[in-house]
């Protein structure tokens, strides 16, 4: 499933080429996704219009225009590329976003879990508006995390992945966060002290921000808008490495299920 580097990646690889250029049609193919495509809304508002702004939220992608936005989400293996001219669509080709200046932009997604929706409002929006901080922005902090973990029992690793505590941050990442800062994941997030916590945001921090420098995570579906893979997964010190050893110390990997999610640490590295 593509995740937040994932789809930063894609935000950075679109961009230049969709930004203020007019919209002569719009094609939907498949709309029966996640959730239904507003195909007659969506095609009234954008043709012969243009995208002026495009940002990221959490794992969303919003595209703005003059009467709305474009909210998209990847699901578990969707994809948006860039084609310099028309190309025959394949199977899981759903939508098609076709430009003046003949360029496209594919949505494509096999699974068909990812979502096409519109608002006049995406920061009321029902799927973005309850949501927590950016980890990469100035507000995200261990101080942050401290204060809101204060009384709680849950798992650490469920408290980070918890989009109204903060976004973005998959079961790849968490992994990695906790492997480096020396946090188990089974920890009680109330229990956990405020330099642990600072550790933690730190490391969240510095591993998004490379995955996003190397172009992502490539683990099954996901490459980027290029159709080059990322290459963060060569750095992955834990998630994957079940029973294999430890890179730092040796011992060997553990894995745990919370919540039904597989979670890999070292007994020795963390505590």
């Amino acid at each position: 499933m593509p995740e937040l580097p994932e789809v930063e990646t894609t935000l950075r690889g679109i961009q230049n080429h969709i930004l203020h250029k007019e919209i002569k049609e719009i094609e939907v193919r498949q709309s029966h996704l996640r959730w239904q495509v507003p195909t007659e809304q969506i095609v009234n508002a954008l043709e012969g219009n243009s995208f002026s702004e495009i940002h990221r939220r959490a794992k969303y992608l919003v595209l703005k225009s003059q009467k709305g936005s474009l909210l998209i989400h990847l699901g578990m293996s969707g994809s948006l590329r860039i084609f310099s001219a028309f190309i025959e669509p394949e199977k899981h080709d759903h939508i098609d976003i076709i430009f003046n200046d003949n360029k496209l932009l594919r949505f494509r997604d096999p699974r068909r879990f990812g979502s096409f929706l519109w608002t006049e409002t995406p920061d009321k929006h029902p799927l973005l508006e309850n949501l927590g901080p950016e980890p990469l922005g100035n507000s995200f902090s261990g101080q942050y995390l401290f204060e809101s973990s204060r009384g709680r029992r849950v798992p650490l690793k469920n408290f980070i992945m918890n989009s109204k505590i903060v976004v973005g941050v998959g079961n790849i990442y968490a992994n990695e966060a906790l492997f480096k800062a020396g946090l188990r994941p089974q920890r009680k997030s109330g229990k956990v002290t405020l330099n642990q916590f600072e550790s933690l945001a730190s490391s969240i921090k510095i591993l998004l921000q490379s995955s996003i420098d190397e172009g992502g995570t490539t683990l099954r579906d996901f490459v980027g808008t290029d159709n080059k893979p990322g290459y963060f997964k060569q750095k992955l010190m834990v998630y994957g490495r079940k029973n294999k050893r430890c890179k730092f110390c040796s011992a060997l990997l553990k894995e745990l299920k919370i919540s039904h999610r597989s979670s890999i640490y070292c007994p020795k590295c963390q505590k």
